[in-house]
């Protein structure tokens, strides 16, 4: 098993920045966003399983309340490799968990990743070359691998990791300890950021991609040291220890205190997919605006428009920086540079007994 992958799809989240057409029981990775015809999970399992070798090695960990529609999307999926959280408490215990039960089928040695289900990979051969050189890491030392992606730009949507000394180089990759990882920034805090250069002149700062590959023995002894409380009960009780376990991110409870952290720096094309502006980084191609609708605009530019019948029309007169999205009984007008307040909104709605078909 050392020499193989055991990728783990995370496919519990909300996707809440992509509602309306994000709903609780039609979450994000289910949705079909770039006109491919595939769920960003499905996208997902396709760009891994030639990593896993197959279906019988690919796992997904998910809420409960999806499975239906997990095993709709992936009905090749073996029903023993799709565990099922009764509630979400954040990637840590999913994590912890996954890598006990891998643990107990493959033995300590297996080489595990974890990917969230919602990226967009552009170049999948780098992308599948930059896997084979996490697992080539993490099988050869104790190394808790984290693929760190090149900025492109001064992002303060995502989190930063601080490469240290050089580790090795492997399949033509360099490979670097972790210095530290730094909270989403703000602007000129990003682009101190990009504009700093290391001996080498490169910059040694690159994305959180929540992205990693370890191998299961290593992870589960840098959790009982680091996060006892969460791997403990899962351990002795499995999935029925969920109640008493507190709500982690595994970058809070492991990732963040590890002395075992690497990181890989990767320029494959990558997004994760927030928001709705993400279509505009994967569709734009130089057009006046990102049209998945019938859109008949005048004087309208820097949009998006995003409506689930094609047969509708989303007409615009004199708008710049919107999006438009229709789905079935709503529509959904937010300036671009306000997504993330959609949140907000859906707390309104939760406080509307009347909105509730709508979350």
């Amino acid at each position: 098993m050392t020499n193989s992958l055991i990728p783990v799809i995370l496919a519990g989240g909300k996707g809440e920045r992509f509602w309306p057409l994000s709903r609780q029981h039609q979450p994000k990775q289910f949705l079909c966003l770039d006109g491919t015809g595939k769920s960003l999970l499905q996208a997902t399992a396709d760009r891994l399983l030639p990593l896993a070798g197959g279906w019988e090695q690919l796992w997904v960990v998910t809420s409960a309340r999806l499975a239906a529609q997990v095993r709709s999307h992936l009905p090749q999926l073996p029903e023993t490799n799709l565990l099922l959280e009764p509630e979400g408490k954040d990637t840590a215990p999913a994590v912890a968990w996954t890598s006990i039960e891998i643990a107990r089928r493959y033995g300590e040695e297996a080489a595990i990743g974890f990917f969230p289900a919602d990226h967009w990979i552009g170049d999948e051969p780098a992308f599948q070359n930059t896997l084979k050189a996490a697992v080539e890491l993490a099988t050869t030392q104790p190394a808790i691998v984290t693929l760190g992606i090149t900025p492109s730009y001064p992002s303060t949507g995502y989190g930063y990791i601080e490469q240290g000394d050089r580790a090795g180089t492997f399949r033509d990759l360099p490979a670097y300890r972790v210095n530290c990882f730094r909270e989403k920034p703000d602007m000129d805090t990003a682009e101190k950021f990009l504009a700093t250069k290391d001996s080498s002149g490169c910059c040694p700062y690159t994305w959180n991609s929540g992205m990693f590959v370890f191998r299961a023995g290593v992870v589960l002894a840098e959790l009982r040291t680091h996060a006892p409380e969460i791997v403990a009960p899962l351990a002795e009780k499995g999935v029925a220890a969920y109640s008493e376990l507190s709500k982690k991110s595994i970058d809070y409870a492991l990732m963040e205190k590890t002395q075992l952290a690497y990181v890989l720096p990767a320029s494959f094309g990558w997004d994760d997919l927030g928001d709705w502006n993400a279509l505009e980084r994967l569709l734009n191609r130089d057009a006046p605006n990102v049209e998945l609708a019938n859109h008949l605009g005048l004087d309208t530019t820097g949009s998006i428009f995003y409506a689930v019948d094609k047969e509708e029309a989303i007409c615009t007169i004199g708008l710049e920086d919107v999006v438009v999205v229709r789905d079935r009984h709503v529509t959904l007008i937010v300036n671009k540079h306000r997504t993330q307040d959609i949140k907000q909104l859906l707390k309104m709605l939760q406080d509307r007994p009347d909105f509730h078909k709508l979350l």
